[in-house]
């Protein structure tokens, strides 16, 4: 669920752009309905079209989200054509996902809805208001959210299902990380890719390395590294200036860990090479992580139990929170025991232990999930929780410091390295879709 997560709220962070953007004193009394541009086509894709309606509505979101962030937006013309890039690659996912058979139902829709509507404090129809206020399509909004959770599904079954990590991969990736701290420290980088085609002649490579040359230099005499990216990087994260948020070092690719060892906050590395192209790094913060991947250090533990509900057509979210509000007082009132409840109601296979979990460490349940659990004190009963599952309440039974056994550090390591080695995986499998992708370009077109 994570890359799932991480999608739904950068979707969201673009089209909060008009969500949250002030409104007007006093609305017309008899305002006029604004004119549409005459649509036309501004690429194929493959056997299909995207058209200028589209790329301008994608433009302006893209433009507002990148002033949010307080980056300059590139020229139009340039912006519009990152934009048709990006629109161009997720075209040609979806339309594999289609051939495919990966298909999301309503109900998965509506409940990563409701969890972006929570997380900015409204409900569901309250965020339908917000939006439609500002001239957002609630429709377009909710197509957009199907859009990114097939996306995630698709990469989980192309690339994170596929890859696989060998012992002596496992071996070799332990015995770098044997002198990691437990406060490893945590990397946020931002990078311009330009990317070079498979197969591509030597041209076309010592040109696209002279360009990147030309940036680097750009960047080296003042110019503003998160506008560079928006303007000329090929990553999936260009338009949020190149930023690839916070990460471990395990989570980084060893070509980019190479590229900045040595560098400061602020500093921007030289241009290095990889499968997919040539990449420029900035480093824009380092900090201590909280959690390190292969700590052998002492761990607390909770045991915790919980009830989980579900949001349906039948019990929509408002009955859903009631439910759950109406055993948390039950229980706190010595009404009923939490374990009975949760043999009787809870949707979790835990339902039949009373919903108890177990011995968890930190990491082994979702963000939401464990914030609201870490926040309590034993017996203490939370409010109800929504997590990627559904809603849950969630009691605290014991807290214990253990160390973490080897067993136990060589599954992390396994994880951390299949978390890098797929986020590596991700962008060839994305650079080969694109290559092999039928692309027409009418941009330039007037009709």
């Amino acid at each position: 669920m994570t890359h799932h997560l991480c999608l739904i709220a950068s979707l969201f962070a673009a089209h909060a752009a008009f969500a949250q953007a002030p409104q007007p004193a006093a609305a017309p009394a008899a305002p006029r309905p604004a004119q549409r541009p005459v649509d036309r086509i501004v690429a194929i894709v493959n056997d299909e079209v995207v058209t200028a309606n589209e790329l301008r509505a994608r433009a302006h979101i893209a433009e507002t989200q990148l002033r949010r962030q307080k980056i300059q937006p590139p020229a139009a013309d340039v912006l519009e054509r990152q934009v048709l890039e990006r629109m161009i690659v997720d075209r040609a996912q979806l339309q594999l996902a289609r051939e495919t058979g990966v298909r999301v139902d309503d109900a998965t829709v509506n409940a990563a809805l409701g969890r972006v509507a929570e997380s900015n404090g409204l409900t569901v129809q309250a965020l339908r208001q917000r939006l439609e206020s500002d001239g957002v399509s609630f429709r377009q909004f909710r197509d957009d959210i199907r859009q990114d959770i097939i996306l995630n599904r698709l990469r989980e079954r192309e690339v994170d299902s596929r890859v696989q990590i060998s012992d002596s991969e496992l071996e070799n990736f332990i015995a770098a990380q044997s002198g990691v701290a437990a406060d490893a420290e945590e990397v946020n980088v931002a990078q311009i890719l330009l990317r070079v085609p498979e197969n591509s002649p030597t041209d076309r490579i010592d040109a696209t390395r002279s360009r990147a040359d030309d940036l680097a230099a750009q960047l080296k005499s003042g110019a503003d590294f998160a506008r560079v990216a928006a303007s000329f990087s090929n990553a999936p994260e260009a338009l949020q200036g190149g930023e690839l948020g916070w990460r471990n070092a395990d989570r980084l690719p060893t070509l980019f860990l190479d590229a900045i060892k040595g560098l400061k906050i602020g500093d921007v590395s030289p241009v290095v090479r990889s499968p997919n192209g040539f990449h420029i790094l900035k480093v824009l913060g380092r900090r201590s992580g909280v959690d390190s991947k292969l700590s052998m250090g002492p761990v607390q533990q909770t045991r915790a139990r919980h009830i989980l509900l579900r949001v349906s057509d039948l019990t929509p979210e408002p009955e859903v929170r009631r439910r759950l509000d109406e055993m948390k007082q039950r229980i706190e009132g010595n009404q009923i025991e939490f374990g009975t409840l949760a043999r009787l109601h809870s949707l979790d296979p835990s339902g039949s232990r009373g919903g108890d979990l177990g011995w968890l460490y930190p990491g082994d349940t979702v963000p939401e999930f464990e914030k609201a659990m870490d926040a309590l004190k034993i017996n203490q009963v939370s409010a109800p929780v929504q997590s990627p599952f559904g809603w849950h309440l969630i009691q605290v039974l014991e807290r214990r410091t253990e160390q973490a056994s080897s067993e136990r550090a060589r599954l992390q390591a396994r994880q951390a390295l299949r978390d890098r080695k797929a986020d590596e995986a991700y962008q060839d499998w994305m650079r080969q879709l694109r290559d092999k992708t039928y692309v027409e370009y009418r941009l330039d077109e007037r009709s």
